[in-house]
């Protein structure tokens, strides 16, 4: 029996829209980052980029459990001395939820150029509008 290799030639890629509006945020992104990785398809290929591109609205309706939104922090360096930042993810969701929504996606995704080139391919959006109707994305249901 012959094992199947995808390639980037033989890719199809198709795009999906989800609502993000009630759903936690761990595990939107868990799901997320297995379709964007190409997981959910009988072709998966590990060292291929194979996955879907990914459409999330609604991204300032997404929830945290317990108390994360108080104790949980983005943390990032400017690269000047003692320039570590840090933004509580209440304020981050009230200010930038759709940055709170792809680096938490991010962080599920390969740390490698795969992961990268992986990451193109999401769009997020605070509202429940988005301009890629061209497109025709179809709507998933997560959960």
């Amino acid at each position: 029996m012959k094992t199947y290799m995808a390639n980037a030639q033989t890719v199809e890629r198709k795009w999906y829209v989800v609502d993000a509006s009630g759903v936690s945020l761990g595990r939107l992104a868990s799901k997320v980052a297995a379709i964007l990785r190409g997981k959910n398809k009988p072709t998966f290929t590990p060292n291929v980029d194979c996955g879907d591109f990914v459409i999330i609205l609604n991204s300032d309706k997404v929830v945290l459990t317990g108390k994360k939104a108080e104790e949980k922090f983005y943390r990032y360096h400017t690269g000047y001395i003692g320039g570590l930042k840090e933004i509580s993810y209440k304020k981050m969701l009230e200010e930038k939820s759709d940055l709170a929504v792809y680096e938490a996606v991010r962080g599920m995704l390969p740390k490698n150029s795969l992961g990268r080139d992986m990451i193109k391919k999401l769009r997020v959006y605070k509202g429940a509008e988005h301009n890629h109707a061209a497109q025709k994305p179809e709507e998933l249901k997560l959960f």
